[in-house]
């Protein structure tokens, strides 16, 4: 699986991208969350607080609760706002 990240989410952990496969017992966006913030302080930094963080599967906005089955890519950045 292809994990991309954007804006301050890659400034804290460093790379714009990582290809991982789907971790063992991970099954949810936010059980995905929960799995990054152990991989190294810059991810735990990114991910301290998941309510800071959007995510979209497949370039489709999705909630924390979303099945990751199936999923090739998998993006993480902070909340958009328009002007």
């Amino acid at each position: 699986m292809k994990l991309l990240y954007f804006a301050w989410v890659r400034e804290k952990i460093g790379q714009t991208e990582e290809n991982l496969p789907l971790p063992e017992g991970v099954s949810t966006v936010g059980g995905l969350v929960s799995w990054l913030r152990a991989r190294s302080p810059g991810h735990a930094a990114a991910f301290a607080d998941p309510r800071l963080i959007r995510c979209a599967i497949g370039q489709e906005f999705v909630g924390m609760d979303t099945p990751l089955a199936g999923a090739a890519e998998v993006a993480f950045f902070p909340p958009v706002t328009g002007g």
